[in-house]
């Protein structure tokens, strides 16, 4: 369903244009080609619409699973690449669809924080992001995404919030393979996560900020 993806990426892009004070920065970041795991923050359900127009390539969303629930958001969905994860267990299925993705040579995109933050700022991520990262060794794009969180109700129509979407240089992890230890993984989750939060100015860094416990 391509021309799905590319109407709906006209239809987004014009929308936060209009809307918003939209900024991209560090687009040069972005590889041309080849598999990339995308991570960022997560502050509003606009998030992953905004990163689909911002990156440049098609991207694949990794998305809770509580939204396909619905058959006609999961059509829409499926649809625009999306494909759901069970955020209360380990999700053999869709590690290996996210394998597949990466294997394609597509782009990737997960919120290693799993959910909304209510209060803007990084909160203690999972470990998904670092294990599927490490088991693929595929280069890591972190981004910071700022200002999404003035997105409510529906007075911020009239105000054009300003939004940044701040793209960091690729990285990839120390160690890579399938047998990391739940430690390795723990330190590998809080590198992604202090990569993202370098990106962003220091009251969204929350628990990965210098004041922070991570």
């Amino acid at each position: 369903m391509f021309w799905l993806y590319y109407i709906g990426k006209l239809i987004v892009g014009a929308f936060f244009r209009l809307f918003t004070c939209w900024r991209v920065e560090g687009k040069e970041n972005v590889p041309p080609k080849g598999a990339v795991l995308v991570v960022a923050n997560h502050i509003n359900f606009n998030d992953p619409p905004l990163l689909g127009v911002s990156l440049g390539r098609p991207v694949v969303f990794m998305a809770k699973e509580e939204l396909f629930r619905s058959r006609f958001l999961a059509y829409f969905l499926k649809s625009l690449g999306s494909f759901p994860v069970n955020r209360g267990r380990l999700d053999r299925n869709a590690i290996r669809q996210s394998e597949r993705v990466l294997a394609e040579g597509r782009v990737l995109v997960m919120f290693p924080e799993a959910t909304r933050s209510r209060k803007a700022q990084l909160q203690p991520a999972f470990p998904g992001s670092a294990l599927i990262a490490g088991r693929r060794a595929v280069p890591i794009l972190p981004v910071g995404i700022a200002g999404t969180e003035k997105l409510k109700k529906s007075k911020w129509l009239f105000r054009r919030p300003r939004i940044t979407v701040n793209i960091g240089k690729p990285f990839s992890l120390p160690k890579a393979g399938n047998k990391l230890t739940k430690e390795e993984l723990a330190e590998h989750t809080v590198l992604i996560m202090r990569r993202i939060a370098e990106l962003l100015p220091p009251q969204y860094r929350g628990v990965y900020g210098e004041g922070g416990k991570k």
